[in-house]
């Protein structure tokens, strides 16, 4: 029986079925996006043993980047690819299709079999599930967002498709009890040599329950008026980005809102979760746990924040929770160092670290897989004991020829020369030379990791959801505002692309962009400049360019 509101309602916006059937089968799809994700992360380590052994250096190198670069370069590509599906033959069928691409995809990574079985065929076809997977991701969420957007009561677009944000969160937790639960039940070591496969397995449950679900629904009512009326559009993609009438729109909802929404989003999560392992030193359970609560503790102002943009716009939110961001990230990440590691922040005020060398002589120390072993000049010794040491350092420049030194508050320490050794010898005055600056930093209070003792789990909590409630700002409207800025016929087509440029490429690759001016530097604060900017230049863009559209008519 319909409501008063309803009845009120145009016909094609009544709800033709269960508003929260709509909601939920709309994000499950988004649910797998991120458990996927999580797994590949939690399973790092099992799945590198496992593909990428046996094969030589450079072959290593090139397929270890492309397993981890592949799911985020594909995604505008799949967004232009089934964005242009989905306005031509229809929202509900479209979805359909990549989530099974993205669940089987998942499934099929626990049936491949590893490189001792079949060679290098293993990480081949790693790649290729990958690829095909961020293919089906670049699809996933415009549709889902579409579709919830055009069965949403006018008023209501925020609130409704602000729960497809929450999404995340219950990627993450199911990620974390699957994998938690399955190294308890069978033991660390079954669990490396074959039980890390079972959790991608086991997908294959979440994705037959979805796609049964989704199998229910009816087509948007947006889209099965237009089709009725015969207005779909015939060439989506050149109506969408051939066309500077919609062109501009794309660019401003990137450059204008998707770009700073991407940046925190991954920062606030993902970084802050690489921050406080690899950098602060926490223990990888401590940290998980954390996190996980800071997350849970901020998952409902998704919906809060989508709700609020239903009442006063998604321009103000979205682009306050990017300033806020560029405000805050770099005394945020302060205060964490202080709460989860008291003892590296005391030594860093109290003895800072300076590496004396000539610029010359200095590599640029990134190295994703570890290939690189940078000992073929001093500087560059020095500097991979600090960096893997995650010690902060400054650089001070010295003439050419200088052999590098360390310098620990008051006491300094010279690198050995590495162009006058080999062999042994410079093995052995690598170790000594470590052993010696290890412990002028225990000496001037450096620790080797965080006592977890100390950390004040209540301030890191407190710091993390801040981080998290910038990201529900950002987040919670997105979709809102992506589906409102552009017209029906060409809407999938659209704001799939935008979105996938920004979280696939500005986002998804922020760790590592972020992770490498830290090498290069040495600060470890320094890659925080690179959220910070493009939130920065994103609050710019947007105030000038982005036009308000929470009160806009999303039938035409």
């Amino acid at each position: 029986m319909a409501t008063v509101y309803e009845d009120a309602l145009p016909k094609h916006h009544q709800a033709t079925q269960g508003e929260k059937m709509v909601i939920a089968a709309s994000s499950l799809g988004t649910v797998f996006e991120w458990y996927d994700f999580y797994l590949y992360g939690l399973l790092a380590t099992y799945i590198s043993a496992q593909f990428f052994s046996g094969v030589n250096e450079t072959t290593g190198f090139i397929f270890a980047l492309a397993a981890f670069a592949a799911g985020f370069a594909v995604r505008p590509f799949g967004a232009l690819v089934f964005g242009r599906i989905g306005d031509l033959v229809g929202r509900k069928n479209t979805f359909l299709v990549t989530m099974g691409i993205m669940g089987l995809s998942t499934f099929a990574v626990g049936l491949l079999p590893s490189y001792a079985s079949i060679g290098v065929a293993a990480p081949i076809i790693l790649i290729l599930m990958r690829l095909a997977q961020g293919l089906a991701l670049g699809g996933e969420y415009g549709g889902a967002a579409t579709y919830v957007a055009e069965h949403a009561p006018e008023g209501k677009r925020g609130l409704y498709t602000s729960w497809i944000q929450t999404t995340a969160t219950f990627g993450l937790f199911a990620a974390l009890l699957v994998v938690i639960g399955f190294r308890f039940a069978l033991g660390e070591e079954a669990f490396a040599e074959w039980g890390w496969r079972l959790p991608f397995l086991i997908s294959i449950v979440l994705l037959a329950v979805s796609m049964w679900i989704r199998l229910q629904l009816n087509e948007s009512p947006v889209f099965q008026k237009m089709k009725e009326e015969g207005t779909t559009s015939k060439a989506p993609l050149t109506e969408a980005f051939g066309q500077w009438g919609n062109l501009r729109w794309v660019l401003a909802a990137l450059l204008g809102a998707v770009a700073g929404q991407a940046v925190v989003w991954y920062a606030g999560q993902f970084y802050a979760l690489f921050f406080l392992e690899k950098t602060l030193k926490v223990d990888g359970a401590t940290a998980n746990i954390l996190i996980a609560i800071a997350l849970a503790l901020a998952t409902p102002f998704f919906v809060f924040f989508g709700w609020l943009s239903d009442k006063i716009g998604r321009k103000p939110i979205i682009l306050g929770g990017c300033a806020l961001a560029a405000m805050l990230y770099f005394p945020l990440f302060g205060a964490l160092t202080q709460a989860a590691n008291p003892a590296l922040a005391a030594a860093q005020a109290s003895a800072p670290v300076t590496i004396s060398a000539h610029q010359d002589e200095c590599s640029f120390q990134f190295d994703p897989v570890g290939k690189n072993s940078f000992d073929t000049t001093s500087c560059d010794i020095a500097k991979t004991y600090l960096a893997k040491a995650g010690v902060s350092y400054a650089n001070a420049e010295a003439a050419a020829g200088t052999i590098a030194t360390v310098s620990v508050g008051d006491k300094t320490f010279t690198a050995p020369d590495a162009g006058k050794l080999s062999g042994e010898d410079k093995k052995a005055a690598i170790k000594s030379f470590q052993d010696e600056l290890k412990a002028g930093l225990v000496a001037a209070g450096y620790p080797e990791k965080a006592d977890t003792a100390k950390i004040n789990k209540l301030a890191v909590v407190a710091i993390l959801w801040a981080l998290a409630m910038l990201v529900t700002m950002v987040y919670g409207p997105i979709a809102a505002m992506l589906v409102e800025l552009f017209p029906s016929r060409i809407r999938y087509t659209s704001m799939s692309l935008p979105y996938h440029i920004g979280n696939g490429w500005f986002g998804g690759f922020l760790p590592t962009t972020a992770f490498a001016m830290v090498a290069a530097t040495g600060n470890i604060y320094y890659g925080l400049w690179y959220p910070v900017v493009v939130a920065a230049a994103t609050v710019v863009i947007g105030l000038i360019f982005l036009p308000e559209t929470f009160r806009r008519n999303i039938d035409e």
